[in-house]
């Protein structure tokens, strides 16, 4: 796999629009597979991932999104939800069994909020960053109702939606002009 920071950065473009490509199976796990080994604090993996593909399932999550975002959905071949599990900490003796990391969460619920949330944001960027190295373009996005998403794709458990995010190949006619960023001395500075 030979990816440019190009590829991952400075060319990448957030999607509003997809060819009517497919994206196979082999490519969604190859993705899986690339973005499980970014770093979580604790090695926790609280992300929990929906991969939608199908009709049916595309209807269910098009009814939870904002009206500007149900096309996005819509025409893309594949509609991420990353998920947080907010039971993440009992798979911590799996993930880190160097030390008893689940007695760091029970009980405390602020920890648990803010690793859940701050984690899967992490591995949700990650699954950003390996879908373009991958060669798909991606559209995460807000905009929809989260307790819709919820009871739609992850009742019964202790997972609730973080963002959503869509892949496939970007329709370059529906790309909006690249907006500025900040820069370094607006953003940043060295302490």
């Amino acid at each position: 796999m030979n990816v440019t920071t190009e590829q991952l950065f400075t060319q990448a473009r957030t999607q509003n629009g997809y060819q009517p490509e497919p994206v196979p199976d082999d490519t969604v796990h190859a993705l899986y597979e690339l973005l499980k080994w970014g770093p979580t604090a604790a090695n926790s993996c609280p992300a929990r991932f929906v991969f939608v593909r199908s009709a049916a399932e595309k209807d269910r999550l098009i009814e939870c999104m904002s009206p500007g975002n149900q096309q996005k959905v819509r025409e893309a071949p594949v509609t991420a939800i990353v998920g947080m599990d907010m039971a993440f900490y009992d798979k911590l003796p799996q993930l880190f069994p160097h030390v008893d990391a689940r007695a760091w969460f029970v009980g405390k619920d602020e920890a648990i909020k803010s690793t859940a949330f701050r984690n899967s944001s992490l591995q949700g960027a990650y699954m950003i960053i390996a879908a373009r190295a991958l060669g798909l373009d991606c559209g995460p996005m807000s905009g929809f109702d989260t307790a819709k998403v919820d009871a739609a794709f992850w009742q019964g458990t202790a997972v609730t939606t973080n963002f959503v995010c869509t892949l496939g190949h970007g329709n370059p006619a529906k790309v909006m002009a690249r907006s500025p960023r900040l820069a370094f001395d607006e953003a940043c500075r060295l302490a």
